[in-house]
This record gives structure tokens, C-alpha cells and sequence, in this order.
């Protein structure tokens, strides 16, 4: 079967420069799979690290199995598993569902004041031209605390993901500094990935982190990238190509990220 692709954005200038619709760099969203095809348990992945990196060194995603939860900025990336720990992730692992980009912020802020998860993404919202395009986000500094999640590795036949995550792992973690890492993707794009934010975190140490349920910061700096482009790669796969999806998965897509 041939890989379908879908690429949102200014596709046609893409193909007069590039002379094919596959970007390999610049300001634009890579993802392989989509959230539906995630949330309904096709977790074997076709796309290596090492071909990921060429599309972006910064973003979010899981592993094959959905085994533990991704992380990656400055060309760095790491794999929380369920025991909390973060592990770097080998350029021949695969992953069944991510998203990248080349981060280049073009905002940049510090704030002192103390705020929770919500009062900064509103405060991001308040920064931002628009609400109908992506942007890539990068929050790093000093928390004073961060509650975050891992799952771990499934066994075919693979359980849906509402399912998964029932034995996920809870991490809290007090007086800690790190990074946290996500996207920003609009309402329209629901199905195809997270509409809203959709978060990860990683210690400064590099050594624990997760998922992103909640954090009360100290001091951070809040960087935003933005960007118009966006570039899906579907699966291969008979799992997804016997995937019968239903009109809208978003309410339980919000229940498993955002709970």
C-alpha cells in the first residue's frame, strides 16, 4: 500500500521549490498518524527517529506498543516509560504517532508571577494573533510543582486507548526545574491531532518527566513558534486501513489528554 499524505498550508509553494511535497526543513508541523488512529489502538509505528529528526528536532509523541511518552528539543529526544525514568531514544526506534518541527520562537517572555497550567495557556492565548493556526511552545524554568503521566507498553491485540491509559502511572514532582514542551493545534484539526494545547514535560537533568496534567510554575520563559504549514504522514498499515472511525472522537480524546 502507498502512504497517503496530507499536507496543510502553503503546499503549492512547496512544490515549486522543493519539487516534492515531503518538506525536510523550514517552519512546518511534521506528523505521522493521527490522534483517532492512536485512540483507537494502532500503535505500531513505520517511521524511524533517525527519518523523524530530518522533519524537526523539537515535538511530542509516543513508541511502538505505546510504550512511554516522548519528548524532544534541541535535537534531543527522550522516552519516559512507566517507571518515571526518561530514557534517549535511539535513532532506529519507531513511533506510531508524533509531531515535530524545527523550533525557531519568534516570542519570547519571562514571567515571575506565579500562575498554574491554565492561567499560561490563557496568557498564551492573549499573546497570539490568532487561535486558526498552529504553534509550537516551549515553557522552561522553575516549578513548584508538575503532575504528569506515563503509559505502559501494550500487548497486541492492542486495547484502545481509553483503555491504555487505565493503568497509567502518576509522577509529581515539587521544587523542580525542566522543560515543557507541545503544540498549540486548532479546533479544525480535531481527530487529527489534540485540538488545544498538548504538552510534555522532561527535568532539567533530563532524567524523569511525562505527559502534562498540571504545574504551578515560579519562573519561566515562555517561547512560541508559529506556523501555517502542516504535513501528515497516515499509517501503512492494515490496522488503520481497517480502522472504522466514528464522527467524533474528540470528547474522549479530551477525557485521556487533558484529565
Amino acid at each position: 500500500m502507498k502512504k497517503l499524505r496530507l499536507f496543510l498550508g502553503t503546499i503549492f509553494i512547496v512544490l515549486l521549490v522543493s519539487g516534492c511535497l515531503c518538506p525536510r526543513g523550514g517552519d512546518v508541523i511534521y506528523q505521522v498518524s493521527t490522534i483517532d488512529a492512536l485512540s483507537e489502538g494502532v500503535y505500531d509505528g513505520e517511521v524511524t527517529f533517525d527519518d523523524l529528526k530530518k522533519h524537526g528536532d523539537f515535538g511530542i509523541g509516543t513508541f511502538n506498543g505505546l510504550d512511554g511518552e516522548m519528548i524532544g528539543f534541541d535535537g534531543e529526544f527522550y522516552q519516559i516509560r512507566v517507571d518515571g525514568v526518561a530514557y534517549p531514544v535511539p535513532g532506529s526506534m519507531m513511533t506510531p504517532f508524533s509531531v515535530v518541527t524545527f523550533f525557531d520562537a519568534e516570542k519570547t517572555e519571562t514571567i515571575d508571577d506565579v500562575m498554574t497550567l491554565e492561567d499560561i495557556k490563557q496568557h498564551i492565548l492573549n499573546e497570539v494573533e490568532t487561535e486558526n493556526v498552529f504553534y509550537a511552545v516551549k515553557i522552561s524554568g522553575t516549578f513548584s510543582y508538575v503532575k504528569a503521566r506515563s503509559v505502559p507498553k501494550q500487548e497486541k491485540p492492542y486495547p484502545r486507548l481509553i483503555e491504555a491509559v487505565k493503568d497509567q502511572a502518576i509522577f509529581e514532582f515539587y521544587d523542580t526545574e525542566g522543560t515543557i514542551v507541545g503544540f498549540w493545534c486548532p479546533a479544525y484539526v480535531g481527530g487529527i491531532n489534540v485540538s488545544g494545547f498538548h504538552l510534555h514535560f522532561l527535568t532539567a537533568d533530563k532524567k524523569a518527566g511525562g505527559h502534562l496534567f498540571d504545574f504551578v510554575e515560579k519562573n519561566v520563559t515562555v517561547e512560541i513558534d508559529e506556523t501555517s504549514e502542516f504535513y501528515l504522514v497516515l499509517p501503512d498499515s492494515e490496522d488503520f486501513y481497517r480502522i472504522s472511525f466514528s464522527e467524533d472522537e474528540n470528547p474522549e480524546i479530551n477525557k485521556i489528554e487533558k484529565r
